[in-house]
């Protein structure tokens, strides 16, 4: 079991310049079911990926893919003769909104946007849009989301993802990448991470993964990792108080970070007295997570947040 994404997802890519070109060769790589690009210039044209099938993180295997992905004009057409049910998006910023609007207008039902630096303001209308909409959005400005051995879709490194039984949501994506790797260490693996991207404004928030976390029956207990700026770990700590079933262990990254300083991305800053990390570290402690110290503690604090739930487990 998984969420989101899995053995059955057929993924198309809407920009495919050099950056959408190199994640796409390496998601085929990794087995993922590319099946369709989005180019209006070269339509009915094809895009040739060759290499080698990277199952196990070692070169060197010998097992080797050639994929010709075919070409659209628009999401719609590529979906029509596709089947494609998920989107990953590479357009450049001033482009990107446009691009998650035309995959929800085509109805493609999960459209993971990696794009960093889209203006706030189109985000805004890009919310609207997909108000009423049966249309999941994850991202902007994030590294994406992977199910180990099954898909990969983002940017993030396959290599050190693991199956397993530990869902990960992150508003990190360096972090995201340092906890699945403790979390493959230490035999926890993955069932599931999620980017959920650090902007402001965004369509997957914490309290959506660990709703569908909760309900996955292959998932025994989440790792989340916040960051200073805006409620969101806030409304996961009251989210996770009221109906969170599974254990859950945390990290806030940002208790060093002065007020007024935007810290890595537009969403991490302190502004009007709330975002700090103290404050959001305190709310979730609060609602019984089990909150690392630093980033090299996620894993074992998951660990103990999987044997404070079932002792001896």
């Amino acid at each position: 079991m998984s969420v989101l994404i899995g053995m059955d997802t057929k993924v198309l890519v809407q920009g495919l310049g050099k950056t959408g070109r190199f994640h796409t060769d390496k998601a085929i790589a990794y087995g993922t079911n590319m099946v369709a690009a989005v180019h209006p210039s070269r339509a009915g044209q094809t895009e040739v990926f060759e290499g080698e099938i990277d199952d196990s993180g070692v070169p060197g295997r010998g097992v080797t893919y050639a994929v010709a992905l075919p070409i659209f004009r628009s999401v719609a057409e590529a979906v029509e003769e596709t089947g494609a049910n998920a989107s990953v998006v590479y357009v450049p910023p001033p482009f990107a909104a446009d691009a998650v609007m035309e995959a929800a207008d085509a109805g493609v039902p999960l459209i993971v946007c990696v794009t960093e630096g889209i203006p706030v303001a189109d985000m805004v209308k890009v919310k609207r849009y997909l108000e009423g909409k049966a249309v999941r959005l994850v991202g902007p400005n994030c590294p994406g989301v992977i199910t180990p051995q099954e898909c990969k879709i983002g940017i993030m490194p396959g290599y050190i993802h693991a199956p397993g039984r530990i869902g990960v949501v992150s508003r990190s994506g360096t972090l995201t990448y340092e906890a699945v790797y403790q979390l493959t260490l230490n035999g926890l693996g993955q069932t599931t991470a999620i980017g959920i991207g650090g902007d402001p404004v965004n369509g997957t928030n914490f309290v959506d993964a660990l709703q569908l976390f909760n309900d996955d029956p292959a998932t025994d207990g989440v790792l989340m990792i916040g960051e200073i700026g805006g409620t969101a770990e806030e409304d996961a700590a009251v989210w996770i108080t009221e109906n969170m079933s599974k254990p859950v262990a945390g990290f806030i990254a940002g208790t060093t970070a002065p007020p007024g300083k935007r810290m890595g991305h537009a969403g991490a800053i302190i502004s009007g007295g709330k975002g700090t990390a103290d404050a959001k570290i305190a709310a979730l402690e609060a609602a019984g997570v089990v909150m690392a110290p630093t980033p090299t503690d996620m894993g074992t604090a998951m660990q103990e947040a999987m044997e404070k739930a079932s002792p001896g487990w």
